[in-house]
């Protein structure tokens, strides 16, 4: 568990559910029975991803899940305009600012602070004007959270990518970053999060971290669900995380 002892949340990302949805242009699996399903199951909240290009989630699916959803909704999101509108009036309980680019399969790695960093402050500073806590999608290293920090949002997600594609000496080197990065993060007033590629064999560690507050599992939850059921995955990963 994260600091102490305190449970970490668990907020699953449903995205995929509806990738499997728009592979055949069909109304199901309906995203609004995956919601039901996790949530009993033990999900802490629900993260959904409004992506430009509309590939899987779309703006009907945000707010059937506004008026659903019992736990809390993280809406993952770019930093443009069109976006930031659509968060402003729909006002889910947290923003998590990616990334996000047109051709990649997913969010490929942490925001660039330096180069967005006026639009990040601009986006940051109005969906919290709107009642909306947000946080910036980054890479596990000190500048990057003393920046986010500086550009005003309460909350980081680190991304946990590279531990998760790594394996031996590489894997334990990019753990000990991790855990710099979340003692860091607190030091400096910010909230922890964590996501991206994390497992059923993986996630302990980071479920473990310090100061750990929720990570942001999708992919391989929905790819457990085609085997045991998606109320059994999300039990299976809180038993993973170690709740």
């Amino acid at each position: 568990m994260g600091a102490m002892d305190k449970p970490v949340r668990l907020g699953v990302n449903l995205d995929h559910v509806a990738t499997v949805r728009e592979a055949r242009g069909t109304p199901y699996p309906d995203l609004r029975e995956a919601i039901r399903i996790v949530e009993e199951a033990g999900a802490d909240g629900i993260t959904l991803h409004l992506r430009e290009d509309r590939r899987h989630i779309c703006d009907a699916d945000m707010a059937a899940a506004r008026e659903l959803i019992r736990t809390t909704l993280n809406m993952e999101m770019a930093a443009v305009e069109e976006i930031i509108a659509i968060a402003e009036k729909l006002k889910p309980d947290f923003c998590c600012i990616v990334p996000e680019k047109r051709e990649e399969l997913t969010t490929e790695g942490g925001l660039d602070l330096q180069r967005g960093g006026e639009a990040l402050a601009s986006a940051c500073a109005r969906l919290t004007a709107a009642g909306i806590k947000v946080s910036l999608f980054i890479e596990p290293d000190k500048d990057t959270l003393a920046r986010a920090r500086d550009l005003g949002a309460p909350l980081v997600e680190l991304h946990t990518g590279v531990y998760a594609d790594a394996d031996g000496a590489a894997c334990e080197r990019e753990l000990e970053r991790l855990h710099a990065a979340a003692e860091h993060a607190h030091a400096l007033g910010l909230v922890v999060n964590a996501g991206h590629g994390l497992r059923r064999d993986n996630v302990r560690a980071i479920a473990d971290l310090p100061h750990m507050c929720e990570l942001n599992i999708g992919h391989s939850i929905v790819a457990d669900a085609l085997f045991m059921g998606l109320g059994d995955a999300v039990r299976e990963m809180r038993k993973a995380m170690g709740l």
